[in-house]
């Protein structure tokens, strides 16, 4: 495990895997780097992986309290690409990583290739069009209630040890209170008409978590987005339907060969 350390002196825990082009993993609320665990072999074949816990999850320190918003966190994230001495990469966030990911394009562009925005929102419209069940399950953190939420039920039951590591890594009662407050507050809306990177919305049509309308609005407000709809998935598509590996290779292959 390596360590970047961030302005106020956090530690953020991240790893390597693969020698290709780098490709930064932003994970989701209270998400460690292990929760991308089912991809990462596939994805290294073409790319250097790189992921990371955010501040009070998995291996990296809580840092001072206080407020931090989703532009925090992708200072963070700037944080880590420099650590691995990365000037440019892929960035492929999944739901507050998504919009992590949107302020990272928005304020580094020369840092930023392909950016891959999967599960997520612009901001406005997350939660409003949501089942209030899916609401309570989410806070309620109870893995059994989550689970239905993120992953078709025959892929959880046969990959039971990849569910189980995706909702226990650690996270610190603070860093589940700043990633909700986050994640429901973030709003892009009036920024990510300037993107520059060729993006990707990859969304789930069955995500409860997160409905289909935030995808539409995200293909609405970036220029020139492509937006897949991933048929029957729900918020863990990510990790559940491994053709998404394949469509996001052959998207930076043909929208950003070269970084």
């Amino acid at each position: 495990m390596n360590f970047a350390v961030t302005a106020d002196r956090t530690r953020l825990a991240w790893r390597s895997d693969g020698s290709g082009t780098p490709l930064l993993l932003i994970a989701g609320q209270a998400t460690a780097l292990t929760g991308w665990e089912p991809i990462v072999p596939s994805l290294a074949e073409d790319f250097r992986v790189i992921r990371f816990d955010h501040r009070g999850v998995g291996e990296s320190d809580d840092g001072p309290t206080g407020h931090l918003n989703t532009r925090d966190f992708a200072a963070d994230a700037l944080v880590v690409l420099d650590a691995a001495g990365v000037e440019r990469a892929h960035i492929y966030g999944h739901s507050m990583g998504g919009r992590v990911a949107q302020w990272l394009a928005i304020d580094h562009p020369d840092r930023v290739g392909a950016l891959i925005l999967a599960a997520t929102s612009a901001g406005g419209f997350l939660g409003k069009n949501r089942d209030p069940d899916a609401t309570r399950a989410l806070t309620s953190g109870d893995p059994a209630q989550l689970e239905p939420l993120f992953f078709d039920a025959d892929w959880a039951t046969a990959h039971s040890s990849a569910v189980r590591t995706f909702f226990t890594s650690r996270a610190s009662k603070q860093a589940k209170r700043r990633h909700f407050r986050a994640s429901t507050e973030h709003d892009a809306r009036n920024l990510l008409g300037s993107l520059e990177a060729p993006t990707l919305i990859l969304h789930g049509t069955d995500d409860p978590l997160t409905p289909l309308d935030n995808a539409l609005a995200l293909r609405e407000l970036i220029p020139h987005s492509v937006l897949v709809k991933v048929a029957k998935g729900r918020h863990g598509f990510h990790l559940d339907h491994p053709e998404t590996v394949d469509w996001i290779g052959q998207f930076i292959a043909r929208k950003a060969p070269h970084l």
